[in-house]
């Protein structure tokens, strides 16, 4: 029978940033998981960002098929933008209390495509125990109401399921995650939620997400000290998961291990408003950006197409790609001028860019920013001087990704999920990619 296996998500977590951590011997827990297992780089989606990375990796696909799009969306349907928590001040301009609503409930039961199948969904219809921990993608088919006072909407998740205290399947005694984030309250929360899963053997499968790297990335960029010692306390992290089965090489003996980041980071210094150029037109279109990512949305009546949109983009500092559909066709244009998306020179570009425009809820014109750029979000808040995400280049779209008892070798992050359930001989569901890859 094979191992036990867990998913380690370290949110932001760049190649070069895990590298020195490793080498350096201030991860010592990591380390030990590399010493043990095989090393390789990875390729995001696009748009590199949290909520489409996440719900890529829990799915095994990209968002034409899973349908997030971005950090931030039109609805066409509502006619309505999404705003998963680019940051406060863009909650409150979206509406705060549809925007907590956004990322907590609808993003899983709403928005994310029936047609998609989650890794915890497909291994507990093969008799698994599955778990997730603080992992935005979640769903799964199991009813939990809101630990909070006075909150009443349920969530579905896996059989195992912590979701930053206001969901949990279990009382664990972890401490409430989101009282000092800065300080790394979320990711001790996970650790607390983790030892009492691992002392209990108590799931088959489980994804144990450490968003900490990220926040402090964003502040001070992924190669600041601030980024390194959330890495420490990531490692840490990890290292309870070892401890709590007794050590690293118990830990081993029952456990599989994948351990990736969902998206990298690059540092920024100057930020950018993407709705500027399109302020002229009055209602005709939606334009929404976060990080250095963004969309434009065509509305009924407009009155250009969007090659036109395109256009108005040429010679605008932030932005160094386009990418939009004419047919079958998929047109990237990059300093005033036109060609296909295999022309691109980024890594995994085609692909990236048919899975982010085949999202039937993408605008008709996607935004790659330039290095260095971040595109401001709906409330004007940006991280420059720190660092950012979203883009298709080398620095925002490659990730580490290390297995450890696993045959599978996965080079995108959509590989993973499809890694998991063979690892455990369970049908890999069509909607998820292929090992080898697609595109």
């Amino acid at each position: 029978m094979s191992r036990k296996l867990v998913l380690v998500v370290v949110d932001g977590m760049t190649p070069s940033a895990f590298e020195r951590a490793v080498e350096t011997g201030r991860a010592p827990a990591l380390a030990y998981l590399a010493e043990h297992g095989d090393y390789r780089l990875a390729t995001s989606v696009f748009p590199s960002l949290t909520p489409v990375c996440l719900t890529s990796i829990a799915t095994g696909a990209g968002p034409g098929v899973h349908h997030i799009p971005s950090l931030v969306w039109w609805n066409r349907q509502e006619r309505r933008i999404v705003e998963y928590g680019s940051s406060f001040a863009a909650l409150r301009a979206a509406g705060l209390s549809q925007g907590l609503l956004d990322p907590i409930f609808n993003m899983n039961a709403r928005h994310m495509s029936r047609d998609a199948v989650t890794v915890y969904e497909a291994l507990e219809d093969a008799g698994l125990v599955a778990g997730a921990v603080n992992i935005t993608c979640y769903r799964g088919k199991h009813r939990y109401r809101p630990t909070v006072p006075g909150l009443r909407r349920a969530a579905y998740g896996p059989s195992r399921f912590f979701f930053y205290g206001l969901f949990e399947s279990d009382r664990t005694g972890a401490p409430f995650a989101v009282r000092s984030r800065r300080a790394g309250s979320v990711d001790a929360y996970a650790a607390a939620v983790g030892r009492w899963l691992v002392t209990r053997d108590g799931f088959d499968f489980l994804a144990y997400y450490l968003s900490g790297f990220d926040l402090a990335s964003h502040a001070g960029g992924p190669d600041s000290a601030e980024a390194e010692h959330a890495l420490e306390q990531a490692d840490a992290a990890v290292r309870t998961l070892l401890d709590a089965a007794g050590g690293p090489d118990e830990f081993l003996d029952r456990y599989a291990v994948v351990l990736l980041s969902d998206h990298g980071q690059t540092r920024v210094e100057q930020a950018a408003r993407l709705q500027e150029p399109f302020a002229d037109l009055g209602g005709q279109v939606v334009v929404t950006a976060s990080n250095r990512a963004g969309q434009v949305y065509l509305q009924p009546h407009a009155s250009l197409d969007a090659a036109g949109l395109a256009r108005r983009l040429d010679g605008f500092p932030a932005v160094n790609v386009t990418l939009r559909r004419e047919g079958d066709e998929v047109i990237a244009r990059r300093d005033g001028a036109d060609a296909s998306v295999e022309k691109l020179d980024y890594p995994d570009a085609a692909w990236r860019a048919r899975s982010a425009l085949a999202n039937p809820n993408a605008g008709e014109l996607l935004v790659s920013a330039a290095e260095g750029w971040e595109l401001a979000d709906l409330g004007g808040r940006h991280h420059a001087g720190g660092g950012s995400h979203g883009s298709l280049v080398a620095g925002d779209s490659l990730v580490p990704l290390l297995t450890v008892g696993l045959r599978a070798e996965p080079r995108r992050i959509t590989e993973v999920a499809p890694a998991v359930l063979e690892h455990f001989g369970v049908k890999v569901p069509e909607a998820m990619e292929a090992l080898a890859g697609v595109g």
